[in-house]
């Protein structure tokens, strides 16, 4: 039991046994409404977290920037009026004037420690005394800052030797600049500044930006919100009259196949039975007679009739079973599994021969069983299927088993429009009847089908 016709059943919704009522059926507006809000929400806050960390990107390069422009200031309006080629060469008095220059720009909260240069990699000053003199080799961004004469900025590497004395002072933002002494020698200027100038600028940029680019985003999903509810309850509407004209479809059906099996069980089907006993009669009588050919003739046009009458049966019961209130389920499900056999599948039936049940019930277990042994026979490829059908408590319970090749439940149907009309079938039918349809199969271990309905 697979594919078209299976695949419908085993979306049916499940009623725990015990005759509690099922879950009521989904409102597809409200469930459309909340996943639409729901990606909207993870949208803002991809949105969001990704715009922070562009702008935090965007404000630290800014920062820099700044800081660069700063230490370019000061090294042009600062530094450069009060260097001497004394300094270089470690005059005091060259020393004593940088000192006094570089005590307004060092005030050990935003600029750290300023130091100069010459491109030798040698401390011709620092405002920390113990550097001067030292000599460390400049690096390859500080000697392109020098030879092409503009400035750059990096964090500091405090593990440096040339870093030893601003340890302690947190994560520093180095900014070098060249300068030039009156005879043209030219130095490299460097100040260290805390990141936090850094970090702060940072905060005030994202502060500043960060509620309209939020605000923005919110009022789109404010605005989409109202938009999808109402696209969802034209859906919603839409679905519902396609269902209410499957339903009034599915009804005009029934209909036109009550009647039409009506017609050929009390008109067609009563007459052959009555031609299929009068030929039977007339044969024992010819046999009597002593007139065998005579017998043997009517005896097989009676066998013929008898086999058209089994044809119409087995189409009636596929129309609509109009025995089913009359001749009784057990009947009309041995109806239904001859039908099965005569297509070369070996039916295993065990159901009581009285069962009292209401005619709704008995509907509902009919309609499975045909669906069921349908599928046996359209898709399933078995060989044998197991039909048991027994009374527990209150409940009717319809089992069947069969040998093919199965099917995944989980995977949606891609049949089209028929395996959906199956589906809501089948759905009403065990909702309206307040019953229970479980199904368990698997690919290659066939179909377990389990019906439970009241039985009153």
């Amino acid at each position: 039991m697979t594919d078209v016709d299976a695949k419908p059943i085993a979306d049916v919704p499940v009623r725990p046994a015990g005759g509690r009522t099922p879950p009521p059926r989904t409102n597809y507006t409200r469930r459309a409404v909340r996943q639409f809000a729901a990606a909207g929400v993870v949208a803002l806050v991809i949105v969001a977290v990704v715009g922070g960390l562009v702008s935090r990107g965007i404000a630290r390069d800014e920062a820099i920037a700044d800081a660069r422009l700063v230490t370019a200031a000061f090294g042009r309006a600062v530094i450069q009026p009060a260097l001497t080629d004394g300094l270089v060469a470690g005059d005091p008095a060259a020393l004593r004037r940088m000192n006094a220059a570089a005590g307004g720009i060092v005030n050990g909260r935003t600029v750290i420690r300023v130091k100069l240069w010459t491109p030798s990699g040698r401390v011709v000053y620092s405002d920390e005394p113990r550097l001067i003199g030292k000599v460390y080799p400049l690096d390859s961004e500080e000697l392109d800052a020098l030879r092409q004469n503009h400035a750059d900025a990096a964090v500091s590497e405090l593990s440096q030797p040339e870093n030893s004395f601003e340890r302690g002072h947190g994560q520093l933002l180095e900014v070098y600049q060249p300068v030039r002494t009156p005879s043209g020698q030219r130095l490299l200027f460097e100040t260290y500044s805390s990141y936090r100038a850094v970090t702060d600028r940072e905060h005030r940029i994202w502060v500043e930006f960060a509620p309209i680019t939020l605000g923005m985003l919110v009022a789109l999903q404010l605005v989409q919100i109202p938009l999808a509810r109402r696209m969802a309850r034209r859906l919603d509407a839409s679905q519902q009259e396609r269902e209410r004209l499957m339903h009034d479809a599915l009804a005009a059906s029934d209909t036109a196949r009550r009647r039409i099996a009506g017609d050929l069980h009390d008109g067609v089907v009563q007459d052959l039975v009555a031609a299929s006993y009068s030929l039977s009669g007339s044969a024992e009588r010819a046999n009597r007679s002593g007139r065998p050919d005579d017998s043997h003739v009517l005896r097989s046009a009676a066998d013929t009739v008898h086999r058209g009458i089994r044809s119409l049966r087995s189409l009636l019961v596929e129309i609509y079973p109009p025995s089913l209130h009359t001749s009784g389920l057990s009947a009309v499900l041995a109806d239904l599994a001859s039908t099965v056999s005569d297509r070369g599948v070996d039916v295993h039936l065990s159901v009581p021969d009285e069962i009292d049940a209401a005619p709704e019930a008995e509907e509902l277990v009919f309609r499975v069983a045909q669906e069921a042994l349908r599928n046996v026979v359209s898709h399933a490829q078995a060989t044998q299927v197991d039909v048991e059908l027994r009374r527990v408590g209150d409940l009717l319970v319809l089992t069947m088993a069969d040998d093919g090749v199965g099917f995944d439940p989980a995977v949606p149907s891609q049949t089209g429009d028929r395996g959906h009309f199956g589906l809501r079938l089948l759905r009403d039918l065990a909702t309206d009847a307040d019953a229970s349809l479980e199904v368990d199969s698997a690919a290659g271990r066939g179909t377990r089908i389990r019906l439970e309905v009241p039985a009153t």
